[in-house]
């Protein structure tokens, strides 16, 4: 379904993009706008995920992250398997209304990874040297996982895609 199916507005000028009251989200050619999800209380980065038009609009309704899986090609209620549910703080769109970001508070452990650390965003890359030592070298910045993936996931399939 298109983005105006949900009640978006369509995209008419740059003015109303860029400077107008009107929520008109421009998704990619997959039907796909990026998110970027952060912690209300500290800022950390948690995680980057998709959605489509679906999954901005039960975001917006419910005040709980939805988002759209392109590994599973599903809708997906964030934490609706592992109870570490984010409820919405507040929701920005970027000044071309091509991205999206959400604040939000992490319920349970806190965690938003699915391999059981906070951020889905734990590990560092060396910078300065040859892309070679990079990549052999990243650096964990988290150390302890918040929860065991197996025992909420059990052995259900990895949903990253190699």
């Amino acid at each position: 379904m298109a983005g105006d199916d949900y009640g978006f507005q369509k995209r008419m000028s740059v003015e109303q993009v860029e400077e107008g009251k009107v929520l008109a989200p421009r998704f990619d050619e997959h039907g796909l706008i990026p998110v970027v999800t952060t912690a209300a209380d500290s800022g950390e980065l948690l995680m980057h995920g998709y959605m489509n038009a679906e999954a901005l609009a039960k975001t917006i309704e419910t005040g709980e992250a939805h988002y759209w899986s392109r590994s599973r090609k599903a809708l997906w209620r964030k934490g609706a398997t592992s109870g570490l549910l984010q409820r919405v703080v507040e929701m920005r769109i970027d000044d071309d209304q091509d991205a999206v970001w959400l604040r939000v508070v992490v319920g349970g452990s806190g965690a938003s990874c699915h391999v059981g650390y906070r951020s889905c965003f734990y590990r560092s890359v060396p910078l300065g040297g040859s892309v070679k030592q990079a990549a052999a070298n990243l650096t964990f910045e988290e150390t302890e996982k918040l929860f065991d993936p197996k025992d909420v996931y059990g052995d259900a399939p990895n949903p990253t895609q190699l």
